[in-house]
């Protein structure tokens, strides 16, 4: 019996962007790169789900952190020496 394959995070991510170019179909992705259709499509559906994701974060915990940053950097320049 074989071990189960374990794909790392940016393979994933590769593979469920071409499926989501739709230049070929689900199962000659899979073949090419020795993955379960199935499995394929739950990599494209998490894609297609987490893409809202990207975009929220990186507008209010980016921008909150910036403001925490700048105002550490202010105070740190208007301290006393």
């Amino acid at each position: 019996m074989s071990k189960r394959r374990r794909c790392t995070a940016d393979f994933k991510a590769k593979v469920a962007l071409e499926a989501l170019r739709g230049d070929q179909t689900i199962q000659q992705i899979a073949m090419r790169h020795k993955v379960h259709p199935n499995q394929l499509s739950t990599w494209k559906a998490k894609a297609v789900s987490g893409l809202g994701e990207v975009f929220a974060n990186s507008t209010g915990k980016a921008r909150a952190d910036r403001e925490d940053e700048v105002h550490y950097l202010h105070a740190k320049a208007c301290a006393p020496a």
